[in-house]
C-alpha cells in the first residue's frame, strides 16, 4: 500500500474561536422577524434567505446613487461588503462582494480543494458543494459508462468526497447530474449571488440569481471568508417583446444575441433580459439563455423574477422560497427607468430558429439560410451524429418537445438517420422522463440515453465513427463548438442549435433540411411536414427525484482524513509558486506567439486530459498543444530558442524552466475565452511563464492569471502584436513602480540587434499587484494570515 500524505490540521484555541465565529455568522439563523429569516436557502442549508439583509443594503446604495436601478445592480450591490463606502462605477471600480454560496464541478474542484487545503483553514465559511459530472466518458450508454467512470476515477472521487466531508462541503456523487442543473433544481433562488468554478454557472440566472463563473482561486477566497473582488460590470439590456411560437425556442434567443454581440461583445458586462416577452419563456428556457451567455463573454446573465420562476420553484419543492420571493419583488425586478449601457431589442414573434457554427458559437445562421451557407462554405452537408441534452438544454420541457417530434416521425415510419445521443441534465430529469415514457420514445427513435453528466459536450466522448482528421458534421444542443472540443477531431464541424432542431435534422440527416418549410417522405412513400413541437413545461405528475446521490458533510469533519498519495498520477499536493524577486523581467524568451483564436481549450485541452486536473505537473503536458504557432502555422510545434530545435510546446517550456530561462506568451484577441478552467493559468506559471501579452483578454482567464502571479498585459496599440517576432527577447521595465492604471514599458530586442519600445496596459489594482509580488493570491493570503 502506497505511503500517503495525510492532510490534518490541529485545532488550537484561536482557530476554534475563528471557526466558531464563522459558523455563527454564516450558518446560524438570526432571530429576525421577517419571513425570509425563517426560510432556508435550500433544503440542505441552515443559512436563511438573505432578503432582509439585501433589502437594507439596497436602500443604502439606492440612496447613494439617487436613480432607478437595473436588476443586476440591485442583486450585485446588495451583496457588497460595505454598501456605505464602496466605490461604485460601472466598468471601473472593483467591488468587494459577499456571495451566498460556492459551487464546484469535479474537474475544477480538485484544484480548488487542493488550494483550500494549502490555505490551512479548517472549514469553508459559506455553503459550498462539489458536483461529479465532468469525468464520465460517453461510450455505450448511461449505466455502463457510469460504472466505468466510478472505477477509473475512484481515487479522485474519494479525494473529493473526503475533502468535502472534512471541510464542510456538500458532495453530489457521480450520476447525480450536471452541476448547473443540480443548482437550478436545488440551490438557485431569485436574488442569489453565487460563484461557480465553471463558465456556464450563469445558468442560475434563469431563476433570477446572479451566478458567475470563476476560477478555483476565487472560490477559495469566498470559502475562506475573504470578500470576493469583481470589476463593476456594465449592464447590457435585452428587451424582449412578442412571444415564442412554433419551432422558435429559448435557445434561439441566445443564438441570435451571440450573432449580434460576438464572442467578446459581452465582456465586462451582465446581460439583463427584460420586457413583456420574458413571460412567454419557461424558467428552464430562461436558464438555457443565461447558460450560453458565457459564449459572448458576459460576466453573467439574468432574468427578472416572474410567475414562470414561481411555478418552477413550486414544482421542485420550494413553495416557501416562492412565497418569500413574492414579497420581495422590488429587489428581484428592475426599476421602470433602469439605465442600460447598451440596449438590444428582440421581437420573439418574428425570431427565426438558428443554427450557429461551425467552430465558433457566434456564427449565426437562420435555419432558412443554413443549407445555402453550408454549400457556399463547403461545410459537410451530411450530418454524422445528433446530440441533445447537456447543461444548456436538458430540461423536462426540452425532452418533451423533442419527443413530440419523434412520435410524429415514428408514426410515419421514420427514425433518426444518424446516431442520436441524449444526455439528461440530472438524475431528477432522467428519472422523470423514464417514468413518463419520454426516454423510451427517444430510444425507439434510435437514441442512446447517456449518463447524467457532461459527456460529449466537454469532449468526454469515445467517438468511433470517424477517424481523426476526417471532415464531418455534427449538430448538438450544446453551448460551445470550438475546434476539436467535442471529439478531439479538428475536422469536425460542430453546429449548436435547439434540441428540437437537432431532432428534426437527425431525421433528415442533412444540414439543408428546414423543418419549417421542407417535407419528409414517410415509409409509405407519402410526403409530410413536421408539426410544430410541443411539450409540458413541467411534469403534471411532479418530478421523480430518482436515486439519492447527495452526501451532506458532517457537523464536525476534524476526524476525516484526506489522503493524497505521493505516487499518484491523478492528484498532487501543491507547492507555493516563487515570489517576485523585485527586479524587472528582462530578456524573456517567447515560448509561443499564438495566431488567431486561443481559448482555454487551446491552452489546456479537456477530453482525455480531464483525468489529470488534480495533478498540476501531469496536466501541464497539454499546455498550448492545440494553439496555432504564428511562426509556422502548426500546432504543438515551436522552436527552442536555446537549441534551435523544434519540439512540443510543453517540452520546450520545461527545457526553459530547467535552464532558468523566463518566458512569456504573445496572443491575439479575446485570449482565454471559453471555459473557466484555471489550469490554463496554473500550467504556464508552473512551467516557468512570467507574462502573457495579448491584444485583449476574456474576463475569467485574465483574473485567473492574476491569481497565479502572472502578469496579464495588453498592447496599448493592438498593431504592436505584429512587431513581435518569435525569436525576439522581451523585457518588462519599471516593475518596481507597477501601479493601477500605469502602463508598463516593454522593450523588444530583435535578433538583428535592433530594439523597439512599446507600451503595455494592464487592469491590476493594488490588491492584485500584491498577488504578483507575493507570487500568487494564495501566497498573499498566507502572508496576511501570518501578519505580514
Amino acid at each position: 500500500m502506497a505511503h500517503c500524505i495525510r492532510v490534518l490540521h490541529g485545532q488550537g484555541s484561536r482557530t476554534r474561536a475563528v471557526l466558531l465565529e464563522i459558523q455563527q455568522r454564516c450558518f446560524s439563523v438570526s432571530p429576525l422577524t421577517a419571513a425570509a429569516a425563517q426560510v432556508a436557502m435550500s433544503k440542505f442549508d441552515k443559512a436563511p434567505l438573505p432578503y432582509e439583509k439585501l433589502t437594507k443594503n439596497l436602500e443604502i446604495v439606492k440612496k447613494r446613487l439617487g436613480r432607478d436601478m437595473t436588476l443586476s445592480e440591485k442583486v450585485l450591490y446588495s451583496h457588497l461588503e460595505d454598501p456605505k463606502e464602496q466605490d461604485i462605477e460601472r466598468g471601473t471600480s472593483y467591488l468587494r462582494l459577499r456571495p451566498d454560496r460556492v459551487a464546484m464541478q469535479d474537474a475544477t474542484a480538485q484544484m480548488a480543494m487542493l488550494q483550500f487545503i494549502s490555505s490551512g483553514l479548517p472549514r469553508v465559511a459559506v455553503p459550498s458543494t462539489i458536483h461529479c459530472d465532468h469525468l464520465i466518458e460517453a461510450q455505450v450508454g448511461g449505466e455502463k459508462d457510469l460504472a466505468r467512470a466510478k472505477d477509473l476515477n475512484k481515487e479522485v472521487y474519494k479525494f473529493l468526497e473526503t475533502a468535502g466531508a472534512k471541510y464542510g462541503v456538500g458532495f453530489w456523487k457521480p450520476g447525480s447530474g450536471i452541476i448547473h442543473q443540480i443548482i437550478l433544481e436545488n440551490y438557485a433562488f431569485p436574488g442569489l449571488l453565487m460563484i461557480g468554478t465553471d463558465s456556464h454557472t450563469p445558468n442560475g440566472g434563469g431563476l433570477g440569481g446572479l451566478c458567475i463563473g470563476v476560477g478555483g482561486a476565487d472560490a477559495v477566497d469566498v470559502m475562506a471568508d475573504i470578500p470576493w473582488e469583481l470589476k463593476c460590470p456594465k449592464v447590457i439590456g435585452v428587451k424582449l417583446t412578442g412571444q415564442l411560437k412554433g419551432w422558435t425556442s429559448p435557445k434561439d434567443v441566445i443564438l441570435k444575441v451571440a450573432g449580434i454581440l460576438t464572442v467578446k461583445g459581452g465582456t465586462g458586462a451582465i446581460v439583463e433580459y427584460h420586457g413583456p416577452g420574458v413571460d412567454s419563456i419557461s424558467c428552464t428556457g430562461m436558464a438555457t439563455i443565461c447558460n450560453m451567455g458565457a459564449e459572448i463573454g458576459a460576466t453573467t446573465s439574468v432574468f427578472p423574477y416572474n410567475s414562470r420562476m414561481e411555478a418552477y420553484l413550486k414544482s421542485t419543492g420550494r413553495h416557501d422560497i416562492a412565497a418569500t420571493a413574492n414579497s420581495y419583488k422590488h429587489l428581484l425586478t428592475p426599476d421602470p427607468k433602469a439605465p442600460y449601457d447598451q440596449l438590444i431589442e428582440l421581437d420573439l414573434s418574428t425570431l427565426e430558429p438558428h443554427v450557429n457554427g461551425p467552430f465558433t458559437p457566434d456564427l449565426a445562421n437562420p435555419i432558412s439560410k443554413l443549407g445555402e451557407a453550408a454549400k457556399k462554405n463547403n461545410w459537410p452537408v451530411d450530418i454524422r451524429v445528433g446530440l441533445i441534452g447537456s447543461c444548456t438544454n436538458s430540461s423536462y420541457e426540452d425532452m418533451g418537445r423533442c419527443a413530440s417530434i419523434v412520435k410524429e416521425a415514428i408514426s410515419h415510419g421514420l427514425k433518426s438517420k444518424i446516431p442520436f445521443n441524449v444526455t439528461p441534465g440530472s438524475e431528477q430529469v432522467r428519472a422523470t422522463i423514464e417514468r413518463d415514457g419520454i426516454a423510451q420514445t427517444l430510444r425507439d427513435f434510435g437514441g442512446t440515453v447517456l449518463a447524467n453528466a457532461c459527456g460529449p459536450c466537454i469532449g468526454q466522448w469515445d467517438r468511433k465513427d470517424v477517424k481523426k482528421g476526417e471532415k464531418n458534421t455534427i449538430v448538438t444542443s450544446y453551448n460551445r463548438n470550438f475546434t476539436g472540443r467535442n471529439d478531439a477531431n479538428p475536422a469536425t464541424h460542430c453546429f449548436v442549435t435547439s434540441p428540437e432542431l437537432v431532432t428534426a435534422l437527425s431525421i433528415a440527416g442533412r444540414l439543408d433540411f428546414n423543418p419549417l418549410a421542407d417535407e419528409l417522405t414517410g415509409s409509405d412513400g407519402k410526403k409530410f411536414k413536421l408539426s410544430d413541437p410541443f411539450g409540458d413545461e413541467l411534469p403534471t405528475k411532479g418530478f421523480d427525484p430518482g436515486q439519492d446521490t447527495y452526501q451532506h458533510p458532517p457537523v464536525d469533519g476534524k476526524k476525516v482524513n484526506v489522503d493524497v498519495s505521493p505516487t499518484s498520477d491523478r492528484l498532487q499536493l501543491l507547492e507555493p509558486f516563487d515570489k517576485w524577486n523585485g527586479k524587472d523581467l528582462t530578456d524573456m524568451t517567447i515560448l509561443i506567439k499564438v495566431k488567431g483564436k486561443c481559448t482555454t481549450d487551446h491552452i489546456s485541452a479537456a477530453g482525455p486530459w480531464l483525468k489529470y486536473r488534480g495533478h498540476l505537473d501531469n496536466i501541464s503536458n497539454n499546455m498550448f498543444i492545440t494553439a496555432t504557432n504564428a511562426e509556422n502555422g502548426e500546432l504543438n510545434k515551436v522552436r527552442n530558442q536555446l537549441t534551435g530545435e523544434w519540439g512540443p510546446v510543453p517540452a520546450t517550456a520545461r527545457a526553459y524552466k530547467a535552464a532558468g530561462t523566463p518566458w512569456c506568451v504573445v496572443g491575439d484577441e479575446n485570449y482565454g475565452e471559453g471555459s473557466s478552467r484555471e489550469h490554463a493559468a496554473l500550467e504556464p506559471r508552473h512551467l516557468g511563464g512570467r507574462a502573457i501579452i495579448v491584444k485583449s483578454f476574456a474576463r475569467i482567464h485574465e483574473t485567473n492569471l492574476k491569481k497565479q502571479g502572472l502578469l496579464p498585459l495588453t498592447f496599448a496599440n493592438a498593431a504592436d502584436y505584429d512587431k513581435i517576432r518569435p525569436d525576439d527577447k522581451i523585457s518588462l521595465l519599471g516593475l518596481k513602480d507597477l501601479a493601477p492604471g500605469k502602463p508598463v514599458d516593454c522593450e523588444i530586442k530583435h535578433k538583428d540587434g535592433s530594439v523597439e519600445r512599446i507600451k503595455l496596459n494592464h487592469s491590476l489594482n493594488e490588491q492584485q499587484i500584491s498577488w504578483f509580488k507575493a507570487g500568487s493570491a494564495l501566497n498573499r493570503m498566507k502572508e496576511i494570515a501570518a501578519g505580514k
